[in-house]
């Protein structure tokens, strides 16, 4: 009897290494082929169509999407995103802190390639498994896409409004054109309603999301003068839309000011 019950426990946990693997590889071949294929759908995406918000949804190719807002994003919620390997560890310790302190009013750290991660892979809402899941696939995405793709699925899939998700659709939906012509202004408006793209809205813009906005186009001028953030944001035409703004001249040695949520 005691035999049998080992070897029903030995098939037992074969069983379950073998289900593991087939789940690793599975994974590992999805994020692979992520790296050039476009997401077909989201668990955010797909509750956003299922509770009656809909989905509005548009990809542009990686050298298709907006240096405006490419630089806008990096600005608002990621000023060292070129620099990171996928965390933003002193940010993170900062909101551990500052969640202690008050634990009514939740802070994020999470970075650009956290929230591809969390938004492509996962599901919304705030569980330590959740969590795990999270920096396993921000450390994959890191090592199998590149800082140019997963910015580029990022613009691709993240919300921008109720039922809105993309850089080409909010653009679409608020400005009434394409995403490759928004304005500098128009960008870091969009950019500034995505902390909470439910609450905010580029158009109309309220008085935080214009005060903002004025904050993010500031930001911009800084980082485009950061060879390494020019490098991940650069197409094969680095041209952005409409006039550029000249960059604030800086002493030598002076650190550019980053402000993070």
């Amino acid at each position: 009897m005691a035999k049998k019950k080992k070897k029903g426990g030995n098939r037992t946990w074969r069983f379950i290494r073998r289900l593991l693997l087939l789940l690793f590889i599975s994974h590992l071949l999805y994020i692979v082929l992520l790296r050039w294929v476009n997401p077909p759908i989201t668990l955010t995406q797909l509750g956003s169509w299922i509770s009656g918000d809909g989905l509005r949804r548009d990809y542009i190719e990686d050298d298709a999407l907006p240096y405006n807002l490419k630089l806008a994003v990096i600005a608002s919620e990621d000023q060292l995103y070129p620099d990171h390997g996928g965390f933003d560890w002193k940010s993170i310790e900062k909101a551990v802190e500052y969640n202690k302190k008050k634990p009514n009013r939740v802070r994020g750290a999470s970075t650009i390639s956290q929230q591809v991660a969390k938004n492509v892979f996962l599901w919304q809402g705030r569980s330590w498994i959740r969590k795990g899941l999270e920096i396993y696939f921000t450390k994959m995405i890191e090592w199998t896409w590149g800082k140019k793709r997963i910015l580029s699925v990022y613009l691709n899939v993240i919300e921008m409004g109720k039922g809105i998700y993309g850089a080409e659709a909010a653009s679409q939906y608020y400005f009434r054109k394409p995403a490759s012509k928004l304005s500098r202004k128009e960008a870091a408006l969009i950019a500034a309603c995505l902390p909470n793209p439910k609450r905010f809205t580029p158009q109309p813009a309220s008085h935080y999301v214009n005060g903002r906005s004025n904050w993010i186009v500031q930001q911009m001028r800084f980082l485009e003068t950061d060879p390494d953030v020019v490098t991940v944001i650069r197409n094969r035409d680095p041209k952005p839309a409409g006039k550029p703004t000249p960059a604030p001249k800086q002493r030598p040695g002076a650190a550019r000011p980053i402000r993070r949520k």
